[in-house]
């Protein structure tokens, strides 16, 4: 309970202290224009007020992330906790409130665009399609984990009748204007989110439940061997420390917010909350089925269903109210966050080709593609779609982590508070390339690390250059 308590605490203080240490590094401009009185257009960049904005983007880079990933990551232990800690304050909320203040101050455009005004044409070309290619894949997991859950509880619809249902409603939410279906009712479910949590925070302070210390870096999964703590475990939880999927769905707020100053609370704000939600998450899991050990023999018998623990743990503490919250958990969290993909998918084929979307019929044209490869994608076995969206998530996160530290050099700031897990997840990325048996498979060895880290030094060097080139540059201008 300490160490979770400690945690808690952590993370809570970090908004107050290294929130607004990052303020002062992005220079702040509360008198500056933004995007949504600049270019307001009815559809895409509409102010709301803060309150709304924070719940929107809360839920948007929550989904059902901080949930199925927090529980998932606990079967590695309390270590857990540190990651989702550390990650979440230095890594994740500071790659989330950087780039969204990188975002405000380019016209709220995608997140390819920004990243190749920093790091090159060629980059930018890549991440056009890297970036469209993971929010389908983020739109079809969070297309059919709701829908096989619905078909478990109404058996009288079938799975694919579900999935032709929500992916109705994603077409129409991704057609109509951000206030209308978005801004109205994100809100509410943001809401039923937090409240979830807190009523499961409740359970562990004051309920029967002893939640494990971080005493040891122990592996507590079944199989330590196959699935090492470096680098499973970060790519295992994402939305709860640091997740590339935040900065394709940050320019959605980034066209809606009214004030820079608002910064800080939409975007490292939302990003705390969700490991806040993550760390109650992995304490409740670990707690609920007798410590870690428990949790992974449990998730075992159970096919690894995160959903099903979500169901048991809500249903078992909190009665028929967490009954309800779970299925807001795991049924509309994710659909709320599958639309705001495949929206952010077409923000991004707009941005490429330069077509005003204040026409329906040209927002269109757009979604009946992306929404016909997402259907396809919906036959593929969901691990291999799993397996490839977890990578490519945290892939996006290290290439915009190099966006934000080029983007420090350039503006004469403190560059290390992002080179630093800019290096960090280079690593975790490619060393994981090299240790997952669903991809190179050499598994836990010193050559897979010794490779990984190979190729993280190429990379940080080949960047280092660059810095330098840009700095040799401006001093001549």
């Amino acid at each position: 309970m300490i160490t979770f308590l400690l945690c808690l605490a952590a993370l809570i203080t970090a908004y107050f202290t290294y929130g607004r240490y990052l303020e002062k590094v992005a220079r702040i401009d509360r008198k500056a224009d933004v995007p949504s009185r600049r270019l307001y257009d009815g559809v895409d960049y509409v102010p709301m007020p803060r309150w709304r904005v924070f719940l929107i983007q809360l839920l948007n880079i929550a989904g059902i992330g901080p949930i199925f990933g927090a529980i998932l990551g606990a079967c590695f232990g309390p270590v857990a906790f540190l990651w989702i800690t550390l990650g979440g304050i230095f890594m994740g909320a500071m790659h989330d409130f950087l780039s969204g203040v990188i975002l405000v101050r380019n016209d709220g455009l995608s997140i390819p665009e920004i990243v190749g005004r920093y790091l090159g044409g060629g980059m930018k070309q890549f991440m056009r399609v890297f970036s469209t290619i993971l929010l389908i894949l983020v739109g079809v997991v969070f297309l059919r984990s709701p829908a096989s859950i619905l078909g478990e509880m109404v058996p009288q619809v079938s799975y694919y009748t579900w999935i032709g249902i929500i992916l109705a409603y994603y077409f129409i939410a991704t057609l109509l204007p951000v206030d209308k279906i978005i801004g109205r009712l994100y809100p509410v479910f943001g809401i039923a989110l937090i409240f979830m949590a807190l009523g499961l925070m409740g359970v562990i302070i004051f309920g029967d439940y002893t939640v494990p210390e971080m005493t040891t870096f122990r592996n507590f999964q079944l199989a330590p061997d196959k699935v090492p703590i470096i680098p499973t475990l970060f790519i295992t939880i994402a939305c709860g420390a640091i997740s590339g999927f935040h900065a394709t769905q940050s320019p959605l707020m980034a066209r809606c917010v009214n004030n820079e100053a608002e910064c800080r609370s939409v975007f490292y704000g939302a990003m705390i909350s969700e490991s806040v939600i993550a760390l109650i998450w992995a304490a409740i899991a670990m707690a609920f089925f007798g410590g870690a050990d428990g949790l992974s023999q449990a998730m075992a018998e159970h096919g690894n269903n995160a959903a099903w623990a979500v169901n048991t743990i809500s249903t078992t503490t909190l009665g028929v109210i967490g009954g309800i919250l779970a299925v807001l958990g795991v049924v509309a969290a994710p659909i709320t966050s599958g639309d705001t993909a495949f929206r952010s998918a077409r923000l991004i084929i707009a941005d490429i080709f330069r077509i005003d979307q204040r026409s329906k019929l040209k927002r269109l044209y757009i979604s009946i593609p992306l929404f016909a490869v997402g259907l396809g994608i919906t036959f593929v076995d969901f691990d291999v779609v799993w397996r490839y969206f977890s990578w490519t998530n945290q892939a996006l996160a290290t290439v915009v982590l190099w966006c934000i530290v080029v983007w420090l050099n350039r503006e004469k700031r403190n560059i290390w508070v992002a080179l630093l897990p800019a290096v960090f997840m280079t690593f975790i990325c490619a060393s994981f390339v090299f240790v997952s048996g669903q991809f190179a498979g050499m598994g836990a060895a010193p050559a897979a690390y010794a490779a990984g880290g190979a190729v993280t030094i190429l990379l940080s060097a080949a960047m280092c250059i660059k810095l330098r080139r840009e700095n040799k540059t401006s001093r001549k201008l």
